[in-house]
């Protein structure tokens, strides 16, 4: 018996004399990533994963994203009443990066790999990192909240599908229409330098992240039932009864 199981394939043998203990085979989902960045980022990772002290593991990056964007969380609250919690939002955001991003590559590079432990904390920790941003933005006076919520469920429902496709499908996306986490990253941080600039920032009557989240919330809900459908009808024509 064959099946998929979160990033990767599980496998299960069994001898012809009997029941045996089961051999237990995992095997990587194949990533894909096709965002504006990638290419330049895949190289700028590398580099700096080969030139990463030995002191330094994944686990320490790990902890450096999840601690970062709980900073982001509170930077944009302290933005609330002073707008200078923009920039420190900007520079957890990178901090967030580095961290979130590196820990897999360094990963790769020194062939230190925990597949299954690497994919499961990270993508919960993105989840309460997701939790931590809107939170923030609710309470910074930039973004309604009623926005913010709707951003952390178009979110969740997003990263719900890509998990269930991965199990499913064998194939883990990380990016979606050429946009990708770099790509909001830097959309956030260009809509801190606007706001820190001009705080009044607006587009037409309506106030930027406001604007910005709600193109964010369609975005998101486009690609979900884009992705529900392809991966129902490849699924439907791959298992169909006949």
């Amino acid at each position: 018996m064959v099946a998929n199981e979160s990033a990767g394939v599980w496998g299960r043998q069994e001898g012809n004399a009997g029941p045996a203990a089961p051999q237990v085979v995992f095997q990587n989902a194949r990533r894909e990533q096709n965002s504006i960045s990638s290419g330049l980022e895949r190289r700028l990772l590398v580099w700096l994963a080969e030139r990463t002290p030995a002191g330094i593991n994944s686990d320490h990056l790990t902890v450096l994203g999840f601690v970062s964007m709980l900073g982001v969380g509170l930077s944009y609250a302290w933005a609330h009443w002073n707008r200078w919690g923009l920039a420190a939002a900007t520079i957890g955001l990178a901090l967030n990066w580095l961290g979130d991003s590196l820990d897999g590559t360094l990963a790769r590079v020194r062939n230190r790999q925990r597949p299954r432990y690497g994919f499961y904390v990270d993508h919960v920790l993105d989840s309460f990192g997701a939790l931590f941003l809107t939170s923030g933005l609710a309470m910074s006076g930039y973004l309604d909240w009623r926005v913010a919520a709707g951003m952390l469920t178009a979110f969740l429902m997003l990263s719900i599908e890509t998990y269930l496709a991965t199990y499913t499908l064998g194939t883990f996306k990380l990016s979606f229409w050429r946009c990708g986490p770099t790509e909001l990253r830097l959309l956030l941080g260009f809509g801190n330098l606007a706001l820190i600039l001009k705080p009044s920032s607006r587009v037409a009557a309506y106030r930027l992240f406001d604007v910005g989240g709600l193109i964010g919330i369609a975005g998101m809900g486009v690609m979900l039932v884009v992705t529900t459908v392809q991966h129902t009808v490849k699924l439907y024509r791959e298992e169909r009864l006949f």
